[in-house]
Order: structure tokens, then C-alpha cells, then sequence
């Protein structure tokens, strides 16, 4: 017979807005039947609204770890992006979003934790420690985190230079990162607008790419970034390629 052994959760002794912002935030049974209730209703709503046009979903892994990259031009990425994943999964994905975007208010900060699902991301001193925690919950716990290397949404629907915080989580480990690359967020739903337009979204996934052979310091934490930024921009070229007049014809 094994010994009984007290294991509290991790954030037992955080209240209020300070448990939305915790990093070692744990789910409880409101915050995932309110998940639950939010995917039934939002799945059908983004079909109906985007129409999304996805390519390479064989690429999504079929067990967790794993990260999720794209470009970050709108709001909507995030959501698109978790729509593609398992409903039962809902409590092990976790949209990395801005502290100061989310988080700040105790409205904006209960919806984000609790129906969003949402990982707050200082900015400053604070991102070490927060990405040392972030690679702990990665490997330990095995959850799938959906991250923004640029750090912020575009202004003007052109890709930013990838930050090396994406490389500080994956490298010296087999967490698998799979690049995508959405198009049409900007125009839906550009920075500044309070709601989205009925347009049609694309979705490319690209293969998952590993970082076990990347040094574990700031060399291979840019190497990684940049890697990870040509893979994106890839997939941004090839379904753009697509989408000339003629294109099917001419792509193998």
C-alpha cells in the first residue's frame, strides 16, 4: 500500500485577481465547465463567421507537450489557434497573453483565466522568472501553450522580429513547437477595433520542429527564434503562392 501523500494545488494560497495571474495557476470544476460551455457555442460561431481554411492539420500533434507559433496580428489568433485543438484538452491549453493587456483589471483578468484559458506574460524583470516557471509547467505537466514570439500584435499586418523568449522554453528539451501562420486576422480584426468582420481566415501548420541539439543560453535562445520565424514565414509564402491566379496548377 503506497503512503497518502498531501500534494495542495499549486496556487492554494492566491485569491482573486492574484490566482488569474499566477503562472502556476490550476483549474477548477466552474472554470472548466464554463470552457466547456464557451467551445460549444464559439467553434460553430468561428466557422460560420471565418470560415477557416486550414492546411496542414495532420502536422498537430496527437499528445501533449507542445507549443503552438504564429504571427500575431489580432485577438483572434489565440482563439483560432485553441479551436483547432481537442475540447477534452481544454484545461491543458494555455494562450500566453500580455499582463498588462488581460490582466491589469479584474474583469479583463477573470474572463481571460477562466474562459480563455490564458497564461499572463510580464514584461521586464519579471519575463525570467515567468519563462523559468512556464518551462517547468511545459515539461512537468504536459500542457500545450499557444505563444506570440513578436510579443505584440502587429500594427501593420507585417511580421515582427521573433523574441528569444520562445527559445528559453524549448531548448535542451523534445517539446515539439509547431509553426503556423494565420492569415486574414488583420483584416478582421485589426488592433483597435472592438469587433471582428465576417471574412474568411486561413490557417497553415507546418511540421513540428525540435530543439533538443540548441544550447540552453542566450546563442541558442536567438538561433531557435530565428528558426522558428523562417519556418512561419514559409508558411506564409506558400499560402500566399496558393492563392495566385493559376497557382493549383503549378504547386506539386
Amino acid at each position: 500500500m503506497n503512503d497518502w501523500i498531501l500534494d495542495p494545488a499549486h496556487d492554494h494560497d492566491l485569491l482573486g485577481i492574484e490566482r488569474h495571474r499566477s503562472i502556476v495557476r490550476e483549474n477548477g470544476l466552474v472554470s472548466s465547465t464554463l470552457r466547456f460551455i464557451m467551445w460549444l457555442i464559439l467553434r460553430p460561431a468561428l466557422k460560420i463567421w471565418h470560415r477557416p481554411r486550414i492546411t496542414g492539420r495532420e502536422h498537430l500533434p496527437k499528445s501533449r507537450p507542445f507549443i503552438l507559433v504564429s504571427n500575431h496580428t489580432s485577438h483572434l489568433d489565440g482563439i483560432l489557434l485553441a479551436s483547432l485543438l481537442p475540447t477534452s484538452w481544454r484545461d491543458h491549453v494555455f494562450p500566453i497573453a500580455a499582463f498588462d493587456t488581460f490582466f491589469e483589471k479584474r474583469s479583463a483578468a477573470a474572463f481571460a483565466a477562466r474562459f480563455l484559458n490564458a497564461l499572463a506574460m510580464r514584461r521586464g524583470g519579471a519575463v525570467n522568472h515567468d519563462l523559468d516557471e512556464m518551462r517547468k509547467r511545459l515539461n512537468h505537466e504536459r500542457e500545450v501553450f499557444i505563444v506570440f514570439p513578436e510579443g505584440t500584435r502587429s500594427r501593420t499586418g507585417e511580421m515582427l522580429a521573433f523574441r528569444s523568449g520562445i527559445g528559453r522554453l524549448v531548448a535542451k528539451t523534445g517539446v515539439p513547437v509547431v509553426p503556423c501562420y494565420l492569415e486574414g486576422c488583420f483584416l478582421a480584426w485589426p488592433p483597435g477595433r472592438h469587433f471582428s468582420k465576417p471574412l474568411s481566415i486561413g490557417i497553415s501548420i507546418g511540421p513540428p520542429m525540435i530543439f533538443e541539439d540548441c544550447s540552453d543560453d542566450r546563442t541558442g535562445w536567438d538561433s531557435i527564434a530565428k528558426r522558428l520565424k523562417a519556418a512561419v514565414e514559409n508558411l506564409a509564402g506558400r499560402r500566399q503562392a496558393s492563392s495566385l491566379p493559376g497557382a493549383a496548377d503549378q504547386l506539386p
